[in-house]
């Protein structure tokens, strides 16, 4: 493992009902986005700074985790319509098909629903928005 300084997020967990479906889902798009799976027991697995666990997990609390939105960047649009594509194969559900979105020009997304509903998005900024500087997104 390595630890990363100054990050605006440490780590995050997702409690999940069926460890074997979301790792079936997780692995299919971290795979297209080129993100490997860090590692694994028995009731959790990881990927970069996401931990998922079951809901008997020591990690977990006892309770499921409410719907979240997770974004992943792709370095290009063919790379969100390989995660679109494969997240639906590996049992997720359309929440967005890859396309535009009006949040700023270039804005190119698609959206799936993981085996927990979580809204996983993966984006491409386009080429015009390299830097953070010439990007303001709006919410």
């Amino acid at each position: 493992m390595e630890l990363h300084r100054g990050r605006l997020i440490d780590h995050l967990q997702l409690v999940v009902r069926d460890l074997a479906a979301s790792r079936r889902f997780y692995e299919a798009v971290f795979n297209v986005l080129g993100i490997p799976i860090g590692g694994e027991a028995e009731d959790y697995f990881w990927a970069d700074e996401l931990f998922f666990s079951s809901l008997d997990s020591r990690t977990a609390s006892g309770e499921l985790t409410g719907r979240h939105h997770l974004a992943f960047q792709a370095r290009d649009r063919a790379m969100v319509d390989a995660f679109y594509k494969a997240g639906l194969e590996a049992g997720g559900k359309d929440n967005g098909a890859p396309g535009e979105r009006p949040y700023h020009p270039g804005y190119y997304a698609a959206f799936l629903l993981d085996p927990d509903g979580n809204n996983i998005e993966a984006v491409f900024h386009g080429p015009a928005a390299r830097s953070a500087a010439s990007v303001t997104i709006t919410f």
